[in-house]
């Protein structure tokens, strides 16, 4: 009987956090990733095999899954010391394969999901029981593999607090609420250019799959998504990402879209539809600005990303993207040049003010997503403020956004009304020219916060002295009853 799926992690885990050589959740990840990858990749090529008469897997017979993970009881599984260095000659030969730029990326995959893998295990007996639990996996119905997808989910969420890895997951409410706004049709090719873990590409596919009514259908859902990630742990989330979401053959590449020259992009590398939620907060290098016009030429990641975007969208299509309040207030010539040119051949006709730590714990910085289509210039933009829902101060992993959280925005979306709440709009159009006037800052219907109160010197320290005397009565109080306690357990 294969596995138990829901406490799969857990299991794996618990195995792992007894290996010397494993240090931290990340490492954990990384070490569930190539074995899961690997396993269902086993399972892809049995269904190739069977559907093409001609098929031959670049991984040599002797290190397919299927010829040494498998344990039958008989004692002649590889374990211990004997299954660490078969494991070190396995990653040896996946990351020295020969690959052509003909050959199909369902098999150039492999190499490039190992170039910068590695193998973290001391203990070969542990392993072997790793490899025990990837291999019980059941992947044969549709069931499993989905209820696995699933599971997959949890570990990118694990990310959020494994160190900087948190940086590559946009939460899934984000993403979903942002594929079903875009509106994904089949035989569209939607982009992420700077993908992570593949989570926008995950909620296009699955918003995609609800129109699939024929096998034509499927191939044109099978093709319909493209990423790009530059950093290899985040790459070889996505690619087995994908494959355990159903599609054959992951279109997503091991590269930075930065370092190409925007002005040499031709129809063919334009998309329909783009989702993204750009990196931000980093420093670009000069090797880096130079393939950018002088004029969108910025240090600035998100801002890149953004130039590359106005680049790479065909006319007609329709933009998502998530950026930092930065962008939208930021005066400096660049970023104007940058919200001129968006909004001189793009409709920027929504900006969605996100509430704080939706991206907690691994940022706190306030974000925004804007809507825009590549039909005509922008004449007027609607904002709308999405406020914390009632009973959070803020999301945390225990606590994160819910798709639900976005149902106001859109029951407001095909209605659009202005809103005022207090003093403060919620719900606001402006016109291109009153955006002109102000500057291209876009810094509009923020969220309310208290006035900062300014008083006197000494009556500043006057309230000081007040509130310590406050406190330390709280704390009296309380040590009073704790030695009350304790004298009465004497």
């Amino acid at each position: 009987m294969a596995t138990n799926l829901g406490g799969l992690v857990k299991r794996l885990q618990d195995i792992m956090r007894n290996d010397p050589g494993i240090n931290g959740d990340a490492q954990r990840i990384e070490q569930i990733i190539w074995a899961l990858f690997l396993k269902v990749y086993d399972a892809k090529e049995e269904d190739w095999e069977m559907d093409e008469d001609d098929y031959h897997s670049i991984i040599p017979e002797p290190y397919r899954w299927q010829n040494w993970a498998h344990d039958d009881g008989t004692g002649t599984a590889y374990t211990g010391e004997e299954l660490l260095e078969f494991v070190n000659d396995l990653f040896t030969v996946l990351k020295n394969l020969s690959i052509t730029p003909d050959m199909p990326k369902k098999k150039r995959i492999v190499k490039t999901m190992f170039e910068e893998t590695n193998q973290y295990m001391k203990d070969g007996v542990l392993l072997r029981q790793v490899i025990n639990v990837i291999d019980d996996i059941d992947l044969e119905s549709y069931d499993n593999m989905h209820a696995l997808g699933d599971i997959y989910e949890t570990i990118l969420k694990e990310l959020q607090s494994a160190g900087r890895a948190g940086e590559f997951y946009t939460p899934r409410a984000v993403t979903d609420f942002m594929a079903d706004r875009i509106e994904p049709h089949l035989g569209e090719r939607m982009a992420d250019f700077a993908c992570g873990t593949g989570g926008f590409l995950v909620s296009w596919l699955r918003e995609l799959e609800k129109q699939i009514a024929a096998p034509d259908d499927r191939a044109l859902w099978n093709h319909s998504v493209y990423g790009i990630e530059k950093k290899q742990f985040p790459y070889m989330l996505a690619i087995t990402n994908l494959l355990l979401h159903g599609v054959d053959n992951p279109d997503i590449d091991h590269g930075n879209s930065l370092l190409h020259d925007v002005l040499d992009y031709t129809e063919k590398d334009k998309f329909d539809k783009i989702l993204m939620n750009p990196p931000y907060g980093g420093s670009e290098k000069k090797d880096v600005m130079s393939h950018f016009p002088d004029d969108l030429a910025d240090s600035e990641t998100a801002d890149l990303f953004m130039s590359v975007i106005l680049y790479r969208l065909k006319q007609g299509g329709r933009a998502a993207v998530v950026l930092p309040d930065g962008f939208l207030f930021g005066t400096d010539n660049t970023k104007v040049n940058i919200k001129k040119k968006l909004m001189a051949e793009c409709d920027l006709h929504t900006i969605v003010r996100l509430p704080g730590s939706v991206f907690a714990p691994y940022t706190s910085i306030t974000t925004n997503i804007l809507f825009f289509d590549r039909t005509h210039p922008t004449e007027k933009i609607w904002f709308y403020r999405l406020d914390m829902p009632e009973g959070y101060k803020h999301f945390s992993k225990t606590k994160p956004m819910r798709l639900e959280h976005f149902d106001p925005v859109k029951a407001w979306w095909d209605d659009r009304q202005e809103i005022l709440e207090g003093d403060f709009p919620k719900a606001k159009c402006y016109t291109i020219d009153e955006i002109a006037a102000g500057g291209y800052n876009l810094d509009l219907c923020g969220f309310p916060h208290e006035e900062e109160e300014i008083l006197e010197p000494m009556e500043l320290i006057q309230k000081y002295q007040e509130q310590r005397k406050s406190l330390n009565d709280d704390i009296d109080k309380i040590l009073a009853r704790i030695t009350a306690k304790l004298e009465d357990n004497a």
